[in-house]
């Protein structure tokens, strides 16, 4: 059996363009509901680091960059756990944490990542993610700024990727 075209980008599901149209709108957003707030943006390795770059770069605020590594995938699969590779730096104690995620699909790490800042007492803990896999993800974790809604589809590109391929992709496609 040949598997040359198995698990290669199949269909543009969101362009370049309407990308960063997207990231543009949530950057203004971003911008208007954290006036006068310390804001922390927490980026979510590896696969935001591409939403993170832009969308940081849009949001006309002072603010802090930091990061954290979370691992819960194997090939196109969910493991069921979430393993902690590098934790944040940052002194988030009383400050509003922004968490910035390429995908919330099943939801998991997003509530293992809350839980942690929470127990670091933030002010607060929002979300932003640029897909949303809302009839998959978890009820308890509901992002407050969602770039697209997408179906239960293994998607690549602009970060995300399939055993670390695909993630320079500048468009979103869905996997074969």
């Amino acid at each position: 059996m040949m598997t040359d075209n198995l698990n290669k980008p199949e269909k543009m599901l969101f362009s370049a363009q309407k990308i960063q149209q997207r990231v543009v709108e949530l950057g203004a957003q971003i911008t208007k509901d954290y006036q006068g707030k310390k804001l922390v943006t927490i980026g979510v390795l590896n696969g935001s680091v591409l939403f993170f770059s832009d969308i940081v770069r849009v949001i006309d605020l002072e603010m802090e960059f930091d990061f954290i590594r979370l691992k819960s995938y194997s090939g196109t699969s969910s493991t069921g756990t979430v393993r902690l590779e590098q934790d944040i730096h940052a002194d988030i104690a009383g400050r509003d944490i922004l968490i910035i995620e390429d995908i919330v699909d099943t939801g998991r790490s997003l509530e293992f990542l809350i839980k942690r800042l929470e127990g670091s007492f933030a002010k607060s803990v929002r979300i932003c993610t640029l897909l949303y896999k809302k009839e998959k993800a978890s009820k308890n974790v509901i992002p407050d700024y969602v770039g697209f809604e997408i179906p239960d589809d293994f998607v690549v590109g602009y970060g995300l990727d399939y055993n670390q391929k695909y993630r320079n992709l500048d468009s979103i496609y869905r996997l074969r």
